[in-house]
């Protein structure tokens, strides 16, 4: 069986086991890999930082974010990553940008839907993404007076030295398992390679201005070599850009 035909049928049985409730949802946004359709607030900024643990290296990222003008947002960050988990000053660096607009605003137990155009540029020591540029729809529905949330993506990339465009696709889930408390699952990945897996919690240490998180996630096929361990801290602001 093709990687592409693992990946199709690992993406049906993840929005299956959404659909059932599989697992639950809130608002998304870190730790999830797979995008919502919401923006933040008009004159609003957000920092998204997280530390990601594999079993040899390790991950850093920083994504802040602000929506200036009302619909669109957009986001300037960079990652520290490891290139020898046993050296502290081996490393490399990748910076991405990316614009986020919604074309349907999502309301209690309705469903929104926009677009997110980006691209990523890592060091040819790291051996792809070099760069990456992606485009993607990301669509969010609510259920349960907004205590559960499904997230999907679907969209496109083109990465590489020697560019290869593929497809790319995500499916995720949240829920409200007590106030201020978040469970999450998702399953994401591209027709070029096995899917990856990811779950955690999250919680708001101040409502809708500081959440810490953690997730533990693989990839399919990967036998341990690509588990991770992520915690990480969002931070959003009141409205100050005028």
């Amino acid at each position: 069986m093709t990687s592409y035909c693992r990946f199709r049928r690992s993406l049906l049985c993840a929005v299956l086991g959404a659909a059932c409730g599989w697992a639950p949802a809130a608002q998304a946004a870190r730790p999830m890999v797979v995008d919502d359709a919401r923006i933040v607030d008009p004159q609003s900024c957000q920092l998204e930082t997280w530390r990601r643990s594999y079993r040899d290296r390790f991950e850093y990222w920083a994504l802040p974010g602000c929506n200036p003008g009302g619909n669109v947002e957009f986001t300037l960050g960079s990652a520290k990553l490891a290139n020898n988990g046993d050296a502290a000053d081996d490393y490399s660096r990748t910076v991405q940008l990316q614009g986020k607009t919604i074309f349907h605003k999502l309301e209690t137990n309705g469903h929104a839907w926009g677009l997110a155009v980006g691209g990523s540029v890592r060091p040819p020591t790291l051996g792809d993404q070099v760069p990456n540029y992606y485009a993607y729809v990301p669509y969010t529905k609510s259920l349960l007076d907004d205590r559960w949330f499904i997230h999907a993506n679907l969209g496109v990339q083109r990465q590489g030295v020697s560019p290869a465009t593929g497809a790319t696709a995500g499916i995720g889930t949240e829920y409200e398992v007590i106030p201020r408390v978040f469970a999450m699952v998702e399953a994401y990945g591209d027709n070029h390679t096995l899917p990856s897996y990811q779950g955690g919690l999250r919680m708001w240490v101040v409502p809708n201005h500081i959440q810490i998180d953690a997730t533990v996630g693989t990839q399919a096929g990967a036998l341990g070599a690509n588990r991770w361990f992520s915690i990480g801290l969002r931070v959003l602001t009141a409205p100050f850009l005028r």
